[in-house]
């Protein structure tokens, strides 16, 4: 690869007499490739045809001087003006029928072949012209996809391609009408063509054409990122591609999408944005970097990583002393092999004006500067020696786009979330330092010991049959309320519920109850508290299963909350409602020990680690001549951690160098204290073979 760390660069911003000191001083901080040109479309081809990269050719060849690479974006997220001005058909439409501007970014509609024809003859004068340069180290396509508009585009060209895409996928219209149910208020379709986008209606869309519209647009964004992708790799065979992703963020089906790409990149925000303060939590950020690793099953590209202050209209906090440290070090714990810091000088002008980078807005080097100097000057050579590999996880929490859509679409509680579940299992596992794997549905899950699938609504035969299999094979399974109630389509099941999953999980569900406001009291076998059921109830009949929990108010006191089922050589537990996170984390633990599941380091854990106290972060990641972990404090107090002695500090920021050794239960620990916002990495050989 070439490189460990990076920054998002924008020449077209400063101009020529300022190149040569930026190289200079990235150079100088250790940085070793820039992202350029990914919203410079108007000033590599300024008119229709005309194309103009000598100044992003300096840029290149003078950061390249610099001992620089350079990551080309395709500029397909800014459209010019003169392109809008020729096609106006290529501005987005609204759910309300209303057509986006020119003036901001991602006014574009992907399913327009005069955008298309456009953004091919763009790419491919960059591809040509490029393809040979030593300096590229590859290509990010567009830039954050299905961002800047609510669900895409709902123009008449996206409307007859949903149309076209509903064809290939049902092929007859009767069959459609029959999968989705339409003859509920009269909306059965004699034709494909009759059938329309989303748009605002009186009451609410059928939720089958929801859920089809949302898989459409993530495919049509697929699409979109695939044309550009053959582009390139037709003309610059070899060069490596990728896409920014968001985390969790829902518009797009990133298993798919990463299909499409040599290696997946993300962004990121800890500190968040204005309007969700007070930023993401550790284990939120934790949770989108073991899910970005997870989409390729190898280690990812951090493309922008916060360098200061968030900021549009309104300014986000400015992250403290030690936090960028902190965060890239997480970033590198987590599977990164590459951290691109956003951005390298804070913009004088436009929307992002207030988007603070390393350097101010005076470009001179700062506090910033310094503590990501000496980052890149520690980190380097140990994320040279995990370049490639992954820690292997033996728990992998299932992540579904369609389960997700569906709970969108008909959420059922104000406050229940597919990915807030999903991220309640994951910070359970997380405060105990598991490492985690996310998986999607048919993936092989013979590898994990431990399976978590939340709120799977959505169920056919086929992925129940692949549940069991896993479970008669040993594996132990966890899932929640809700599962099995409706079908592919979007359509309650008239099965008694959980439907295909009742023979594995051994209960039936006749009622449910929606609490609103209210919590569901859980007690255990003898009838003592256990803690809070929240959101919902399935009152669980067990059929073989054995009840685990109970409700103990409501009018269904006494009946089971929580089961487990013996299958084979494996265990299914199913949870009639969505625990409180301090009970979670109890039987999290549970479910650990009772899978066998083993810590991929020895003996190595914080004070008061569980989820109402988990700042200090114990992770493990594998290199090629050691073995590392990182021990990382996101608390601004003071905290203590105990090691194992064949462990040995390579760098930190112990707040008391020299640990103090004790024995507990027979073993030999060395306690140690980490100051704020510390961050701590030892290694050990690794073991013979």
């Amino acid at each position: 690869m070439g490189f460990q760390f990076g920054v998002d660069y924008y020449p077209e911003h400063w101009g020529r007499e300022r190149l040569e000191k930026d190289a200079e001083l990235m150079e100088e901080m250790g940085i070793g490739a820039v992202r350029m040109a990914e919203f410079a479309w108007s000033r590599i081809e300024p008119e229709p045809g005309v194309f103009c990269f000598e100044w992003l050719d300096e840029a290149v060849s003078v950061m390249y001087r610099h001992g620089i690479s350079t990551i080309l974006g395709t500029p397909t997220a800014a459209p010019p003006a003169w392109l809008t001005e020729k096609y106006p058909d290529i501005l987005p439409v609204d759910s309300h029928g209303m057509v986006k501007g020119f003036g901001g970014r991602h006014h574009d509609c992907h399913s327009s072949q005069d955008y298309r024809n456009a953004v091919g003859e763009l790419v491919t004068a960059m591809a040509r012209h490029y393809r040979d340069h030593p300096a590229i180290a590859g290509w990010q396509i567009d830039n954050e996809l299905g961002n800047s508009h609510e669900d895409l585009c709902m123009c008449p060209s996206c409307q007859r391609a949903f149309q076209e895409w509903l064809k290939r996928r049902y092929k007859t219209i009767q069959e459609l009408n029959k999968s989705w149910g339409t003859v509920f208020w009269s909306q059965e379709y004699q034709k494909f063509e009759q059938i329309p986008a989303p748009r605002d209606v009186p009451t609410a869309h059928n939720p089958s054409l929801l859920l089809n519209w949302r898989r459409f647009c993530s495919d049509l964004v697929i699409d979109f990122l695939k044309y550009q992708a053959d582009i390139i790799r037709t003309i610059c065979p070899g060069h490596m591609v990728t896409h920014n992703l968001m985390g969790f963020y829902d518009k797009t089906d990133y298993f798919k999408m990463a299909e499409q790409l040599d290696i997946a990149a993300n962004d990121q925000y800890p500190t968040g944005y204005y309007f969700e303060q007070p930023g993401q939590s550790p284990d939120e950020v934790a949770a989108c970097y073991d899910f970005i690793r997870s989409v390729k099953k190898k280690p990812f590209w951090m493309m922008e990583m916060q360098s200061g202050a968030t900021g549009g209209s309104i300014i986000g906090r400015t992250p403290k002393p030690g936090q960028l440290k902190l965060w890239t070090y997480q970033t590198a714990a987590h599977g990164a092999d590459a951290v691109v810091f956003f951005r390298w000088r804070t913009c004088l002008f436009g929307t992002e004006q207030f988007w603070h980078g390393i350097l101010p807005h005076d470009g001179v080097p700062g506090r910033t500067f310094r503590e990501l100097a000496g980052v890149i000057q520690e980190l380097a050579p140990v994320m040279k020696d995990m370049e490639g590999i992954c820690q292997r996880a033996e728990t992998a929490i299932v992540f579904s786009y369609d389960q997700d859509w569906a709970f969108k679409i008909q959420p059922h509680h104000p406050e229940l979330t597919y990915t807030g579940q999903v991220q309640m299992i994951y910070k359970s596992l997380y405060s105990q330092n598991i490492p985690v794997d996310f998986i999607r549905e048919g993936d092989k899950m013979d590898e994990y010991k431990l399976v978590f699938a939340p709120l799977s609504i959505l169920m056919d035969e086929e992925l129940a049959g692949r549940y069991g299999d896993y479970v008669r094979n040993g594996g132990h399974l966890v899932m929640t309320m809700r599962s099995g109630a409706k079908d592919r389509e979007n359509v309650c099941s008239q099965s008694t519920l959980p439907g295909y999953l009742a023979d594995l999980l051994g209960i039936n569900v006749h009622e449910y109850d929606c609490l609103l406001m209210d919590e569901a009291v859980l007690t255990d076998q003898d009838g003592n508290a256990a803690g809070y059921g929240r959101k919902w109830c399935d009152i669980i009949s067990p059929i073989n299963a054995q009840p685990l929990l109970y409700y103990g108010n409501q009018y269904y006191q006494g009946m089971p909350a929580l089961t487990c089922s013996q299958s084979g050589k494996g265990r299914a537990y199913y949870a009639g409602c969505e625990p409180e996170q301090k009970l979670l984390d109890r039987l999290t633990a549970d479910w650990v020990r009772e899978a066998g599941i083993s810590c991929p380091y020895s003996q190595a854990s914080a004070s008061g680690m569980d989820s109402g106290n988990a700042e200090v972060e114990i992770v493990f990641r594998p290199g090629r001549k050691h073995d590392y972990l990182f021990v990382m404090n996101h608390d601004e107090s003071v905290k203590e951690y105990a090691l194992d002695p064949e462990w040995r500090e390579l760098s930190g920021d112990d707040a008391a160098v020299e640990g103090t050794v004790r024995e507990m239960d027979g073993r030999t620990e060395i306690h140690r204290k980490l100051g704020t916002f510390g961050v701590n990495v030892f290694f050990r050989d690794k073991p013979e073979r």
